[in-house]
């Protein structure tokens, strides 16, 4: 018996423990179990590995679980549209910095042909026109030479304008090159601080889920696939599939294929493939092998992708989840998707209505 009390107080910690993570307020996580008292006409208490805390306790927990990975995926999302910024806006510093090579080649030309003619007309002395004439033993060769003179002065002015506009010009550039250097540098912090929190989240859900026995796990699992079969059944009875009878398009089925194509695979925040994948590291890999590239984050494809309305849905369409756009898969047909989960978890096959649907974009118009 003073085993099976050491593994009921151990049992009680760690409940208590996890409802310290929780910081859920007024959520009684977890109860006090009674310690078993000896005595001959009492039967034996159940083993303390065979009790599990109340389903509510677990839902708890779950809830918790989801709120974290659900920050988790919008760390995600920032993190990867940063990613996207900072590898635009360096290829832009690149392009600047050749085009003030170019253009700092250009003014020093510019220069030298300045004082060419510089010196040139240091060669001829600087001497009014009507002197030249005087001194000079042929008159045609004197207007011969004014008319060389007005070209060369012509061609100066020009010149100097040319200067001037490439003085301009190179001061745009450096002033480009600036800016976009302080958004590279404000994406990379956030970019830092993206994933960071991402880290935090998954840090703090593991620690969670390791908090709970075998049994617990497995009974949390089953309570998550329960509350998906609820949403996925409540999604169906609105008798969506009778209404859906959109043909994939030939990109479609090319984007179906792809995403079908990696089941199993590993989800991992940031990844595009090919070993691992996040949500919509996943659908936009899909889609650029459909030949039509689209938004690297789940909120960029919502906000720039042609929305569809989910009773005109089709295969390879996306599904964008959550009302911050945070989460996508996509369409394959009667009812389901293919999506990456979060952390922890494989590409799989899924109930298109077990999460709250935000709408449904369309990668391509065929």
């Amino acid at each position: 018996m003073g085993r099976g009390r050491h593994s009921v107080l151990a049992a009680a910690v760690t409940v208590v423990c996890a409802v310290t993570l929780l910081g859920a307020p007024g959520t009684a996580f977890a109860r006090a179990l009674p310690d078993p008292t000896p005595s001959a006409a009492t039967a034996p208490s159940p083993s303390p590995s065979l009790t599990l805390p109340p389903d509510k306790d677990l839902e708890a927990v779950r809830t918790k679980l989801d709120k974290l990975y659900h920050d988790a995926a919008v760390a995600t999302d920032a993190y990867n549209l940063a990613e996207e910024q900072s590898k635009k806006q360096s290829a832009e510093v690149t392009d600047l910095t050749r085009k003030i090579a170019e253009e700092q080649r250009k003014l020093d030309g510019l220069k030298d042909r300045a004082g060419a003619a510089a010196r040139a007309q240091y060669r001829t002395g600087g001497l009014p026109p009507e002197v030249q004439l005087m001194l000079g033993n042929d008159p045609q060769d004197f207007f011969d030479g004014a008319g060389r003179v007005l070209q060369s002065q012509r061609a100066t002015k020009g010149l100097i304008e040319e200067t001037a506009r490439a003085q301009q010009d190179l001061k745009l550039y450096a002033d480009d090159a600036a800016d976009r250097l302080r958004e590279l540098e404000a994406g990379r912090k956030a970019k830092a601080a993206a994933k960071k929190r991402i880290k935090q989240r998954i840090k703090e859900a593991e620690q969670l889920e390791a908090r709970l026995e075998k049994r617990q796990r497995e009974r949390l699992a089953e309570l998550e696939r329960q509350a998906a079969d609820r949403a996925q059944s409540a999604w169906l009875d609105t008798g969506i599939l009778d209404e859906l009878d959109g043909k994939a398009s030939a990109a479609g089925r090319k984007a179906v294929e792809f995403a079908t194509a990696q089941l199993g695979k590993p989800y991992e925040w940031g990844a595009e493939g090919p070993g691992t994948y996040d949500c919509s590291g996943l659908t936009s890999q899909a889609w650029a092998a459909a030949g039509h590239p689209v938004p690297r984050t789940s909120q960029q494809q919502w906000k720039q992708l042609k929305r569809v309305g989910i009773e005109d849905m089709r295969p390879g369409d996306l599904i964008i989840y959550f009302g911050d756009a945070s989460h996508v898969g996509m369409y394959v047909g009667d009812g389901t998707i293919v999506h990456a989960p979060r952390p922890g978890r494989t590409v799989t096959l899924a109930g298109a209505g077990s999460m709250p649907i935000l709408g449904v974009v369309r990668p391509d118009t065929d």
